[in-house]
């Protein structure tokens, strides 16, 4: 496909990147300020990823639309991983809210472009509270059968194995946790206001960053080996 007589390690980058991240769709027209909203976006999760201690370290950052996403970042275990422990999952919520942030910070508004953050942070957080016994108010007790293939007949005469009011404490502690989350993403983007516009300026310029190269931004204020300039698609 590349033309190249040989495979090396940056095929095998480029296979395990489609696998992970969605295949590349470089011919999906974006307007400048798409792909800074975007820049931005990716730039306060990776942000907020690397200093998340309890996160996963960031591997890749892309502003190339893959899949359905306008822009990925990635982070990869440095280790298998067959449970996870609540401090983890809190910072998972973190991260999640990362980019919503720096969107608010940064332009003044917000875009729908956090949906599947959203999603993921208070299906996390609704499990914390409902199946994982991660909360203290609610203790450790499973509320609900958690059934993934529900029938529309069953569920329309289904009967909740818990009250109103327990209900109504799961909701609020469920908003309480992506709440708490936000607000401390926004702490950690306003202290490192600089790193988030570097980080989204590199995007802007070189599209993709490795962990190295966001390590340097947010170390050092520049790249010592930056990644090749782009070639626009043909």
């Amino acid at each position: 496909r590349y033309g190249d007589k040989k495979v090396d390690q940056s095929h095998l980058d480029l296979a395990k990147d489609k696998i992970m991240m969605g295949p590349e769709r470089k011919s999906m027209i974006m307007t400048d300020e798409q792909k800074r909203i975007t820049a931005y976006h990716e730039a306060g999760h990776a942000i907020v990823g690397r200093l998340s201690p309890e996160h996963d370290p960031v591997y890749k950052v892309t502003i190339i639309p893959r899949g359905r996403a306008l822009g990925v970042t990635m982070f990869l275990p440095e280790e298998d991983k067959y449970t996870q422990r609540k401090f983890e999952m809190l910072d998972h919520l973190v991260v999640a809210m990362g980019g919503r942030v720096a969107e608010e910070i940064v332009f003044g508004d917000v875009t729908n472009g956090a949906g599947g953050d959203i999603k993921m942070a208070t299906d996390v957080a609704r499990k914390m509270v409902c199946q994982w016994g991660m909360s203290e108010d609610l203790g450790m007790v499973e509320y609900g059968d958690h059934q993934e293939h529900k029938f529309l007949a069953r569920d329309m005469t289904a009967t909740r194995s818990y009250s109103e009011s327990t209900a109504q404490k799961i909701d609020s502690e469920v908003k309480r946790l992506i709440d708490t989350a936000y607000n401390k993403a926004r702490e950690m983007l306003l202290s490192h206001r600089e790193e988030l516009d570097l980080i989204a300026h590199a995007l802007l310029e070189y599209e993709t960053l490795d962990a190295s190269h966001v390590k340097d931004l947010m170390d050092d204020g520049e790249m010592g080996d930056p990644p090749a300039s782009p070639i626009p698609p043909e």
